[in-house]
């Protein structure tokens, strides 16, 4: 019995099914890649945007400075990575990240997570080079 008061629970809920279609597209990779990462960062930009994700999943109403009290009782390190605590989602670090978005273009990183989508489930499409070409016309 004295082994059972050590033991501590943590949620995931529908938060890990989310978490492994994100990773199964590779969501996490596409926006490092655009974004780029800075080896003295605790958490890159496609992690913050991965929990930007799951966090619409049930607490979008409150502010940005609220936004690590919805990982408190999540399994923060399951659904992101070892060593990840839900303190490291501030306010700031996530509106950095969606400057940057703003700044490359929600279009841009939609197409290429969509491609990549379509590529890992084996789906080939002929619209999508209509896609690209239109993107690239009003881009320039």
């Amino acid at each position: 019995m004295s082994q059972l008061a050590n033991i501590e629970v943590q949620t995931i809920n529908h938060l890990g099914i989310i978490a492994g279609l994100i990773d199964e597209i590779g969501i996490v990779e596409i926006i490092n890649e655009q974004l780029g990462i800075k080896a003295q960062e605790k958490l890159n930009s496609g992690i913050i945007v991965k929990s930007i994700i799951l966090n619409a999943m049930g607490f979008v109403s409150r502010p940005l400075s609220l936004f690590p009290q919805f990982f408190n009782d999540k399994a923060t390190e399951h659904l992101f990575g070892a060593g990840i605590c839900p303190e490291y989602f501030n306010d700031d670090k996530i509106g950095r990240v969606m400057d940057k978005l703003y700044k490359i273009g929600l279009n841009k990183i939609f197409l290429a997570i969509a491609l990549r989508a379509c590529k890992r489930i084996g789906r080939q499409s002929s619209i999508f080079p209509f896609i690209s070409l239109y993107y690239r016309a009003k881009t320039t």
